[in-house]
């Protein structure tokens, strides 16, 4: 396992399948500082290759998710000088790595659950959204806050967050920057449940990742595909991407192991990836 910075990643139980990644700046509320990037792409590349790992669980160390992107990554960029053109292409190349560190999420062809505690705010969207599924507890409360910083969100949330909660309520929220509670994310589409402690956030994440990981991966990881295929597809588009994507990968062991537990009434055991 690498050594990172700015994440923990590890499996509390080795045969479960479920690998967790934490963001690991506690005394700085899990800000998103340069060296968070890079690492967040490979930790996930990582847990791509792996065939333990069938489900990545994401949250975050201490009280916190994530409260956005450090003030001094932000500095780092405002501080460039010199030719205007050619800073504005630095810059540009510079978001498109930040963007393509939190778009590793989706690239990932394993499911990866949010657990959300605590503040959920700028960059921590940006996370989020790209998730496939989230969770929080009670506690939680979230802020698409670039516009109070004076900048337009440039990593994803403006993208992704419309199709996640609709336009206009993504509209309302970029715009106003407010603060939002669990609940309400949960009213918005956000995320799926709202757990009542942090304590039961975990113990309900661990349930439900463990369950899909004692699932099919051929079907899990073809769910995920297509589904993200799908959404910035016409239905008739995606409807040919799965049967393309079926009739390759439809006829498998897994299949059949999965008829067999049915008839034999057990439960299915299925090959790593």
């Amino acid at each position: 396992m690498e050594n990172y910075k700015t994440l923990q990643v590890f499996q509390k139980f080795p045969s479960s399948g479920v690998f967790h990644i934490n963001l690991n700046r506690p005394s700085q509320r899990n800000a998103l500082s340069r060296d968070f990037f890079p690492e967040f792409s490979i930790a996930f590349q990582s847990l791509d290759q792996n065939p333990n790992a069938s489900v990545i669980v994401l949250s975050g160390t201490g009280d916190h998710f994530c409260s956005g992107i450090d003030i001094k990554t932000l500095n780092s960029f405002a501080n460039d000088t010199g030719d205007r053109g050619r800073s504005g292409e630095r810059l540009r190349r510079d978001i498109k790595y930040l963007q393509e560190a939190i778009t590793a999420i989706e690239r990932c062809r394993k499911p990866v659950i949010a657990a959300i505690k605590g503040a959920c705010i700028g960059g921590g969207i940006d996370i989020v959204t790209a998730c496939d599924i989230r969770y929080c507890s009670k506690d939680a409360f979230f802020s698409v806050k670039e516009v109070d910083m004076g900048l337009t969100a440039d990593l994803g949330t403006l993208q992704r967050l419309p199709g996640i909660v609709g336009f206009g309520n993504a509209m309302e929220l970029a715009l106003t920057g407010r603060r939002f509670s669990g609940q309400e994310a949960k009213e918005l589409g956000l995320v799926s449940r709202v757990f009542g402690s942090k304590e039961e956030l975990d113990e309900g994440v661990k349930i439900i990742a463990e369950g899909i990981a004692a699932k099919s991966p051929l079907a899990v990881t073809g769910t995920k595909a297509v589904l993200l295929r799908s959404r910035d597809s016409s239905v008739e588009q995606g409807l040919d991407y799965v049967a393309t994507w079926n009739s390759s990968m439809l006829v498998s062991d897994d299949l059949m192991e999965a008829v067999s537990a049915h008839l034999q009434k057990r439960k299915p055991t299925f090959s790593k990836l």
